[in-house]
């Protein structure tokens, strides 16, 4: 963790818990040339290459029907063109309402085989107790978005701890990473000492109780850890800079501040709009996001409101107004009324009321360039393009699951299922640097329907050696078409 440039109080600093996530953090060619180097001899080594390259286009040619059978919905589906396919195709609505669920059960198997992730209602309210750049309440307008599509798919597939607004869209996140932003924050710092200050007169007006919500124990999973500041030895944490932690000093005040945010590093949102009277919505949106704070994840939210004065200013106003007069006509009634402290109380209120006024207009353009800065830097994909994306993540991912596993397997001889998940995560650590939780089911499942490794009576898997793996994958057809291409092809 980086030294931030600013004291902080430890008795408010903020760890959130996070889970390690079953994704190998390494680009797909330097995890293969780095295994590949490790080999002693140059011809094991060209074998090895060679596997990779067979065991590449054989998983990609397994997940080729299913990827098709996903982009062909999806056509249907398009908010842009679909409802021009559809129509053509004379379907009715039953038979469009099946396409749907279909395109739905492919989207979800290609998620969770890309290691997506959907937020749940613990992520949301974990993600929600924090501010970092977004200041401003941000709600959705729930009367433009479908009630229906995701409501039935949910019913038929079960998912634990989904959040309350799941029936209307779907957050899925993977990755984790920080964003760090420094400045001096001078309107930022002014809400802060005002804030406090307000804060200091309701415990002297004995008014707090009337402002403060009542806090919420920690939400605990299902395994009973609290999201923050409690876990196991697989996760790791994550520290909150923020400003309302910052301890009052002149060095803290006028110098330039640090605050820190984890990030989810890639998050797709999934919804459809709602049909009006005069047309029926079946567009179905997949937005693809980057680099997102957890306490500004409000900004990918669909079809936001404007956001606007809440409630519980207009109290602060009404209140402030109340305090205000009542003192100003206690101190009139009085003998010999102090000007002074009537001009006081008259400042201090007009001035809050202001202050209030202004931090609202300086969120909302802070919200507006965040929005700004959502579609233009964050904004990688949309629909088609995301579908692709998922579709390559899953053959990489897959790819790399394989390839370490069998490396390792080649390297140690026979190991437990236990065994195996170990070395993989601590060669990844001790080649790249990186930590991840390595998804061993799948990996033995994919060598196994390759048939390059087996099981001994005890249950230890054993691979085969690289030149019979290669044999056994055999000649793919990628291999003829190079091949082709080169003029090398005997007939």
């Amino acid at each position: 963790m980086a030294q931030e440039s600013q004291e902080l109080d430890p008795q408010k600093n903020e760890v959130i818990r996070l889970e390690r996530e079953s994704v190998i953090p390494v680009l797909k060619p330097r995890l293969i040339m780095a295994l590949a180097n490790l080999i002693e001899h140059s011809s094991d080594r060209a074998e090895f290459l060679k596997l990779s390259k067979r065991v590449e286009y054989t998983i990609r040619a397994w997940y080729l029907l299913q990827f098709e059978d996903l982009m062909q919905l999806y056509s249907l589906l398009d908010p842009v063109h679909g409802a021009q396919k559809l129509e053509q195709q004379k379907l009715t609505s039953e038979e469009i309402d099946v396409l749907e669920q279909n395109f739905l059960t492919y989207l979800f198997q290609v998620m969770e085989k890309s290691n997506f992730k959907i937020v749940t209602s613990d992520e949301i309210e974990v993600a929600h107790s924090g501010q970092y750049l977004l200041n401003l309440p941000i709600s959705v307008d729930e009367s433009k978005l479908d009630k229906t599509l995701l409501k039935k798919y949910f019913e038929k597939h079960h998912h634990d701890n989904l959040p309350d607004f799941s029936d209307k869209y779907v957050i899925f996140r993977r990755g984790i990473g920080i964003d760090r932003t420094t400045d001096y924050f001078v309107m930022e710092k002014v809400d802060m000492l005002i804030g406090r200050f307000w804060a200091y007169l309701l415990r002297v007006t004995r008014l707090e109780k009337v402002f403060s919500r009542k806090s919420k124990p920690n939400k605990k999973d299902s395994k009973g850890n609290e999201m923050i500041r409690e876990g196991t030895g697989d996760d790791f944490y994550v520290e909150r800079i923020r400003l309302e932690n910052m301890q009052l000093s002149s060095r803290n005040l006028l110098g330039k501040t640090l605050i820190q945010e984890p990030t989810f590093d890639r998050i797709i949102v999934v919804y459809r709009r709602a049909s009006t009277k005069s047309k029926t919505e079946r567009g179905i949106f997949v937005k693809h996001f980057k680099n997102i704070p957890m306490a500004d994840m409000e900004i990918v939210l669909p079809e936001k409101k404007n956001p606007g004065l809440t409630p519980m200013d207009w109290v602060k106003f009404l209140v402030s107004a109340v305090v205000g007069l009542v003192a100003v006509f206690s101190s009139l009634e009085m003998p010999s009324a102090d000007w002074w402290v009537i001009f006081a109380v008259l400042s201090t209120v007009i001035g809050y009321i202001v202050k209030t006024y202004f931090t609202f207009q300086q969120n909302l353009a802070q919200y507006q360039n965040l929005i700004t800065q959502s579609m233009y830097d964050k904004q990688l994909d949309s629909g088609k393009g995301t579908l692709l994306h998922l579709c390559d993540d899953v053959i990489q991912q897959e790819v790399k699951e394989v390839i370490l596993s069998f490396f390792i397997l080649m390297e140690q001889g026979k190991a437990t299922r236990q065994d195996l998940d170990h070395w993989c995560e601590e060669l990844i650590k001790e080649e790249f640097g990186e930590e991840c939780d390595f998804d061993v089911d799948d990996a033995v499942g994919k060598l196994e329907k390759l048939g390059i490794v087996s099981r001994d009576s005890i249950g230890r898997y054993q691979c085969v050696g690289l030149k019979r793996a290669n044999e056994i994958i055999g000649t793919t057809t990628e291999e003829l078409v190079l091949k082709a291409r080169q003029g090398n092809l005997t007939t």
